[in-house]
């Protein structure tokens, strides 16, 4: 297996496990993380995911060269079925999840990998994570959306730099142009995450899952039409426990229900 997941309590670690191959993602491994991801949805006791690589070295290295150079050679069509929709499928998945995908960068996050912290609603790195957009140096664009979140993450002259260049920036740029949240030492990165990871959980699903909805589906809408998401995310948690209970325990705290 190279995905193994790993539960404590409430949050779900998963890690991407090719540690000898700098945990390159291979079809196998982008399938089973999205079969990963599919499980945890379904599971309601789940309420966070951390996503990490094994290892030291790396989070992930990006799309496994091998397997995406024998889909190029197979032309335009193969390329666009085997290397484009599955990345896209993988990172709008994340990107969409109705629960928090945390990113701990454990290294490298290049290519692919860097796509991945792109579509994570949050992300932490150790102080030696590398990041970069290298496909340009094979010939070609990022495949796997980073072309699109990339600059809309960090501006559109820094996305492009990296993307133009292939050049690494290390964990600490990462953070000073929004593309990770924290920078922490290396042996803290998973407790960091899981910290966050708890901080959030303390908060009712439906409320975390309908803040997700309406920033990921409303930031890159004109303001009105955010607001219109924003409108439909809110209304759809009025008749949730979540919103009982919050406001029971506020009115009760504050003794205006009496």
């Amino acid at each position: 297996m190279t995905v193994h997941i790993d539960r404590d309590e409430h949050v779900v670690t998963v890690t991407i496990d090719r540690e000898r191959k700098l945990n390159a993602l291979d079809y196998p491994t982008i399938d089973a993380l999205l079969a990963s991801l599919d499980r945890i949805d379904s599971d309601d006791s789940v309420r966070a995911i951390v996503l990490t690589g094994a290892g030291r070295r790396a989070f992930s290295a990006g799309a496994d060269i091998p397997s995406l150079a024998g889909s190029i050679a197979g032309g335009p069509e193969r390329a666009l079925r085997e290397v484009v929709r599955r990345g896209h499928a993988l990172t709008r998945r994340i990107e969409e999840f109705p629960k928090p995908v945390i990113v701990a960068v454990n290294g490298l996050a290049y290519g692919g990998g860097c796509e991945i912290t792109e579509a994570a609603p949050l992300a932490i790195a150790a102080e030696h994570a590398t990041f970069a957009k290298p496909e340009i140096s094979l010939g070609f664009p990022p495949p796997f959306g980073g072309s699109q979140r990339l600059p809309r993450h960090v501006g559109r002259k820094r996305g492009l730099e990296m993307i133009l260049t292939g050049d690494p920036i290390p964990a600490v740029r990462a953070a000073e142009i929004g593309l990770v949240n924290a920078v922490v030492p290396a042996d803290e990165l998973l407790d960091a995450a899981r910290r966050l990871a708890d901080r959030i959980s303390r908060h009712a699903p439906t409320a975390v899952a309908a803040c997700l909805r309406a920033v990921t589906r409303g930031i890159n809408l004109p303001v009105d039409e955010g607001l219109a998401v924003e409108a439909a995310c809110f209304a759809a948690t009025v008749p949730t426990d979540g919103v009982r209970t919050g406001l029971g325990r506020f009115l009760d705290r504050t003794g205006a229900s009496r």
